[in-house]
């Protein structure tokens, strides 16, 4: 009895948000295309020119424009930004620093500070569990 195992494949467009770049921004052969598994191990692993242009100067995704500009997606969405950005774009937004960037990275704040305060309580709750047994 012999298996045959048959390559893992994904769409374009999965491919690119694994990769973290804007699909639209990819070349053609990338966009119209399917992606192994093996292929975007390889992508990672050694990227091609066009590659590492596209993460370096954008457009990036808006996950990795929030990042960037440390804030949420939806608040992104909040300040107007819908598109995606390049890093001089970025850059040029983190300068002027508007007022909705400021809200927004402090919102930020404070839901890591929420996030922390929850975990370390779950954390107190697991202890006590474990002392009662």
């Amino acid at each position: 009895m012999t298996s045959h195992q048959t390559a893992q494949t994904m769409k374009p467009a999965t491919a690119a948000k694994k990769l973290g770049v804007y699909l639209p921004a990819t070349p053609a052969e990338f966009q119209e295309g399917v992606v192994s598994r093996a292929e975007l191990n390889s992508l990672q692993a050694d990227p091609p020119e066009w590659l590492r242009e596209l993460r370096r100067t954008g457009p990036h995704p808006r996950p990795v424009v929030a990042a960037k500009l440390g804030v949420s997606i939806a608040g992104l969405a909040r300040g107007g930004v819908t598109e995606a950005l390049t890093t001089e774009q970025i850059e040029a937004l983190k300068d002027e620093n508007p007022l909705w960037l400021q809200h927004e990275r402090a919102t930020q704040v404070d839901v890591r500070k929420e996030a922390v305060r929850i975990k370390e309580k779950n954390r107190q709750k697991d202890a006590q569990k474990d002392a009662q047994k």
